[in-house]
């Protein structure tokens, strides 16, 4: 359910693949057609590298391997591209946890980008960020954009009404919404922070998405005193978190890094206006059809918030421009991203 989740979940179906390797249950959710190795394992594990279906691989005869991700098992002999999403575990190692976890990541990314045979990534920031740590030439990366379905629309309030008492959010509030893993780089503790500053009683803060062990943000959220402003929802269904896009009076993207970003895309084809930091690849992404602040003061996050919750002219304003940005980056209208991948291939 992450970026590089809805990156292959748009790859799947459209006639590229012969093989998948991976759950059928899975896998038959996307692409039909598609033959399946089975395979099983848990992300960035010893199991993912040492039991890689090599013998299967070869037995069908591939050719040409896509990995989605910088995980390739080192033991894959074969000709493959791998998509490298973003930079995110070297740019930021105190993020991973330990030494041992940041130098694994960049063993397995250095193998990956330099025994392969070309790299696709999803904005010109990562491609910089590539060059930059790895030195790779220009002809060996493609720039391929993400993109948003077209489900992610604007919707009748009557639709998404159940939401307040599913999640038991107050019906008299406007509502700050955040979506994605609650990962350290999201800097959810500055929008934590931001919220403080608003000192408002009709605002609530609603994070949507995976929460991890290490971060402990109802400790600050009780520290801060707005414990009560704030609703954890964890993981929703697609249907849901369209309905939430709608139902949020502001969406708020803080992350310090992003390969590409998303979730601005999905609030902005609801009509719902994006306050987002502005770095990496976020500026790339939104254009100027979001308020960019500087990710870590959370006074100008407060102060942009606001003015959206404020004033509905200017809130209007960056609801119908947002809307327009979506033709951009669509997956259903252009298919742009299937051409460029089957071109490389």
């Amino acid at each position: 359910m992450s970026g590089i989740g809805t990156y292959i979940q748009h790859l799947m179906g459209q006639g590229i693949y012969d093989y998948a390797i991976g759950s059928e249950e899975l896998i038959r959710k996307y692409d039909r057609d598609v033959k399946i190795i089975p395979f099983d394992a848990p992300i960035y594990s010893p199991k993912e590298q040492m039991l890689f279906p090599n013998k299967a691989v070869i037995a069908v005869g591939i050719d040409l391997m896509h990995f989605p991700h910088y995980n390739v098992p080192l033991t894959y002999r074969g000709h493959y591209v791998v998509t490298v999403h973003d930079l995110i575990h070297l740019i930021f190692p105190e993020y991973l946890g330990s030494r041992a976890k940041y130098w694994y990541a960049k063993f397995l990314m250095t193998q990956a980008i330099r025994r392969s045979d070309h790299i696709f990534t999803v904005s010109e920031n990562s491609k910089k960020d590539i060059q930059k740590y790895f030195g790779t030439p220009d002809k060996k990366i493609t720039v391929t954009y993400n993109g948003v379905d077209e489900d992610f629309c604007v919707k009748e309030k009557s639709e998404i009404d159940y939401l307040y008492d599913k999640f038991d959010i107050p019906r008299d509030k406007k509502l700050i919404l955040f979506v994605g893993n609650l990962k350290p780089h999201k800097n959810l503790s500055t929008l934590l922070e931001a919220v403080k500053l608003m000192d408002r009683d009709n605002v609530m803060l609603l994070l949507v998405g995976k929460a991890f062990k290490n971060m402990d943000l109802e400790k600050q959220e009780e520290e801060l005193g707005i414990k009560q402003q704030v609703i954890h929802t964890g993981l929703v269904t697609k249907e849901e978190l369209i309905d939430f896009y709608n139902l949020a009076d502001v969406f708020v993207f803080p992350s310090l890094y992003e390969g590409f970003g998303i979730p601005p895309l999905e609030s902005m084809s609801c009509g719902t206006p994006v306050v987002a930091a502005n770095n990496s690849s976020i500026p790339e992404v939104v254009g100027e059809v979001a308020i960019l602040v500087d990710g870590k003061n959370s006074e100008q996050i407060s102060t942009s918030v606001s003015m959206l919750i404020d004033d509905s002219q200017i809130a209007g304003e960056y609801s119908k421009k947002g809307l327009t940005r979506r033709d951009d980056f669509s997956w259903n209208q252009t298919q742009k991203i299937v051409k460029e991948t089957l071109a490389v291939l």
